[in-house]
Parts: C-alpha cells; sequence; structure tokens
C-alpha cells in the first residue's frame, strides 16, 4: 500500500515532509486517524498531541497548541501554531 505525503508547517519553519503509514490528529471534535486514501478532509485542530508513524516503523509525536489540516490527493498538509 502507498504511504500518504505529510508536511507539517508553522509559521515560522518547515517541520517535517516526507512519506508515512498513518497520521494522527487532535480534532476540535475528538482524535482522528488519517490512513493513505483517506477521504478528503479539512478540520480545525485543538492543542494535543500530533503522532505520526513513518514508512520504517518509527513514531514520531509532537505536541500541538491548535491549528488546521488538510487531506486531499493522498497528500496531508498540516499547518500548526
Amino acid at each position: 500500500m502507498k504511504g500518504l505525503h505529510l508536511d507539517i508547517v508553522s509559521p515560522d519553519k518547515e517541520i517535517f515532509r516526507g512519506e508515512v503509514d498513518s497520521v494522527t490528529l487532535p480534532g476540535t471534535l475528538g482524535s482522528f486517524t488519517v490512513l493513505p486514501r483517506h477521504a478528503p478532509i479539512v478540520s480545525s485542530l485543538k492543542a494535543g498531541t500530533l503522532a505520526y508513524v513513518t514508512k520504517d516503523g518509527e513514531e514520531h509525536i509532537q505536541d500541538i497548541q491548535g491549528g488546521f489540516v488538510e487531506m486531499n490527493e493522498n497528500t496531508v498538509s498540516v499547518c500548526i501554531d
């Protein structure tokens, strides 16, 4: 299965860009996970933990204060505070 392309940016810098197997985000209505071929989505994010698993199986965790996410055509774009 082809992985997702994930871009995580803040107003100051690019935090991560690469292929991942999954992304878990703290949505304002609850935490949710995005997998390959997920339906398009746009959501606001609240303070919490953003986690993603890279293609080599390594999990990365980032505490965030909020932001937005867009998923379209197997690309997840996250802008965080």
